[in-house]
């Protein structure tokens, strides 16, 4: 495992494998959507009467899917209707504070013009996702972006990471996952292939190393250096 508290990386093994094909994660990874994401949480929780959570909290919530994330602020029985407040207002103030991560779009135009696959692979809802990655200008650059609601399957299904290599017409053999999360890299590990991870979103450095992130950096730019050079 390599990380970011270890010597600059020899590019020539990885590049010697040749890896072509890039799963990204999209909050915490390539966007910062958590103001957002906090405000959308705060609103649901007093609507319901329940003590608002702090961004500390909801940030420990996500990756999982916004049902698991809900179900961790309200009983089975407000499930139904905390989802239904929280995706009507999130509907309506989804674009507001999402903003790149420092890196985001240099790295994936780097690997753009090395001619590589990129898709984002996500627990977000998919019709958000594709909306963001539109409204930050990132569509062009992405052959596939795959959510929550889109199949059957969430992150990190092994049948999810099947269906998006399958748009993007790529084998696992050569891909790379590129998250924030242990779920990210279960993600790679259960469909055969390494994860890089970065402690830009939800996890530090200790917590991705014990989930068995293959490579750990501490922001996109040491990321991009370590697979163009």
């Amino acid at each position: 495992m390599m990380d970011i508290n270890e010597p600059a990386l020899d590019v020539g093994p990885w590049m010697s494998k040749n890896r072509q094909t890039f799963l990204l994660d999209l909050d915490g990874t390539l966007i910062d959507h958590f103001a957002a994401i906090h405000r959308a949480y705060v609103h649901t929780m007093r609507e319901l009467g329940h003590p608002l959570p702090t961004l500390a909290q909801v940030r420990a919530a996500v990756g999982g899917g916004l049902e698991t994330a809900i179900r961790r602020f309200v009983g089975e029985a407000e499930l139904a209707r905390a989802m239904k407040i929280y995706r009507s207002y999130w509907n309506a103030t989804m674009l507001d504070d999402v903003v790149l991560l420092p890196g985001a779009r240099e790295l994936l135009e780097a690997l753009q013009a090395r001619g590589a696959r990129l898709g984002v692979l996500t627990n977000k809802l998919g019709t958000s996702s594709r909306l963001i990655c539109e409204h930050l200008g990132l569509s062009p650059l992405l052959g596939a972006v795959v959510g929550a609601q889109d199949t059957a399957w969430l992150k990190p299904q092994p049948e999810l990471t099947a269906h998006i290599l399958a748009l993007l017409g790529a084998p696992a053999d050569g891909a790379l996952m590129i998250g924030d999360s242990p779920y990210d890299v279960d993600t790679g590990h259960n469909a055969g292939f390494p994860a890089w991870c970065v402690t830009t979103g939800t996890h530090n450095a200790g917590e991705l190393r014990a989930a068995g992130a293959d490579a750990i950096f501490d922001n996109l730019a040491g990321l991009r250096e370590a697979i163009i050079g």
